[in-house]
């Protein structure tokens, strides 16, 4: 015989089952007292007498029904009640006593309604907002804002007024006797002449110049670099944009080294240092008369104007060993077992002066280029790329071929191009 929970139609008084979770016979028996009862075998006292125990604890009679069986007795006993508690397995329905199969009649018992995945149930909502949703994209020609255009409008204002200043200043006779007696430039003992090995070194500084500045650009404002180099111990890993900076640099640097020993072997360097006090007041007039628009005589094949001469010279032995040492501080190749120099010269420093020497170069350049083509592009050339006192077209060729080469090696420093090169020195990864 077996143990079981029977819902009959035929009984009286039938309550409904609210309750999704079925917590074995004693918890559906507590849940729904009157329509449920403990059936036990007459010949299985043992299970009759641990029903008969609940009854007495539970206190609360269960109604009599039919009898299981023809001629039998009401059921079920006399004094059965409902078990408050019984620990039973979840989900199962019977009790086994003394080695009895628990069989459980088919009871329907109604289920919560399943309820949705909110990771699913939210996917088209989201969607739909998705496709809803208006992105603002950047302007294809941002407009200046009012700011830029007051400081472009005062930038031109203060120009045109300085223009008119100093013509209006070397217009009085103390400065016309000031220009006689500082014309712009003071005999300097440098031979005449410009050297080929000049024209040369101008050249390659030019080209490795205009790279490390469109690195150092690319380094200052890369988020996310497409590759890295690895040194071969394994010590060093930097994104190849960064390695391709560093080794234009160790080259610039013996570019400069090579010039600066010719420069003093040949004696050209008379035309860079200044030899004379003379070189300040003959500057200010050289500045006033390019101000004014009047502007000095120009023989560069023999001499420099003193302006030029400053200018050289605060590039060449100031700005040149600055850029190297703050540079050589933010790289790799710091040592960084020196604790004591680390503390002394720290990496913020070295950040806050790179970038300005980095802006001299370019406004150097800007300003350099624009007086080579105003005051006479051929002469100008012919003197840097030909070695020639003429006007002739042949440093306008060279001048054109090595601007051709500055553009290849502009488009050229990609990283499906350097990465072959890179690997020769050590290990590129994407990571």
């Amino acid at each position: 015989m077996a143990v079981t929970s029977p819902v009959h139609a035929q009984h009286e008084s039938t309550q409904p089952f609210e309750s999704a979770h079925s917590d074995g016979a004693a918890a559906i028996a507590e849940r729904a007292p009157s329509a449920q009862a403990l059936i036990v075998d007459d010949a299985d006292p043992s299970l009759a007498a641990s029903v008969q125990e609940a009854s007495d604890k539970s206190g609360s009679a269960l109604r009599r029904g039919l009898p299981r069986v023809a001629g039998g007795e009401a059921w079920p006993p006399p004094g059965t009640a409902a078990a408050k508690q019984v620990n039973a397995a979840p989900g199962a329905s019977e009790v086994s006593a003394a080695g009895a199969v628990a069989e459980v009649d088919p009871i329907t018992v109604p289920t919560p309604a399943a309820r949705p995945d909110a990771s699913t149930s939210q996917l088209p909502a989201r969607a739909g907002k998705a496709k809803g949703r208006i992105t603002a994209q950047p302007d294809a020609k941002r407009r200046p804002s009012r700011a830029q255009m007051l400081c472009a409008i005062g930038f031109g204002v203060v120009a045109v007024s300085a223009v008119f200043l100093a013509r209006a200043v070397l217009s009085l006779q103390a400065m016309q006797d000031f220009l006689t007696r500082f014309p712009g430039e003071y005999a300097t003992p440098a031979p005449p002449g410009i050297a080929p090995w000049v024209g040369w070194q101008h050249f390659f500084n030019m080209f490795l110049m205009v790279l490390i500045i469109r690195s150092g650009l690319g380094v200052r404002h890369q988020k996310r670099p497409e590759a890295y180099w690895n040194s071969r111990n394994g010590k060093t890993k930097i994104s190849l944009t960064l390695w391709l900076h560093q080794t234009l640099d160790i080259l610039w640097l013996a570019n400069g080294v090579v010039f600066v020993v010719l420069l003093f072997l040949t004696g050209h360097w008379a035309r860079l240092i200044p030899t004379s006090w003379e070189v300040f007041p003959n500057a200010l007039s050289a500045a006033l008369q390019y101000l004014s628009f009047d502007w000095p005589v120009e023989n560069g094949w023999n001499n420099y104007n003193s302006l030029q001469q400053l200018a050289y010279f605060t590039t060449v032995f100031l700005a040149a060993p600055l850029a190297a040492i703050t540079g050589f501080r933010m790289s790799g190749l710091w040592p960084k077992r020196a604790q004591r120099l680390t503390k002394a010269y720290r990496v913020e420093w070295a950040r806050a002066v790179h970038y300005p020497v980095m802006l001299y170069f370019v406004a150097f350049i800007v300003v350099h280029v624009a007086l080579v083509v105003l005051t006479g592009l051929l002469r100008n050339l012919n003197h840097m790329y030909a070695s020639q006192d003429t006007a002739g077209w042949l440093g306008f060729w060279i001048f054109l071929g090595s601007i051709v080469m500055i553009a290849a090696g502009w488009v050229l420093a990609r990283t499906s191009l350097l990465s072959p090169v890179a690997g020769l020195f050590g290990k590129v990864s994407s990571r």
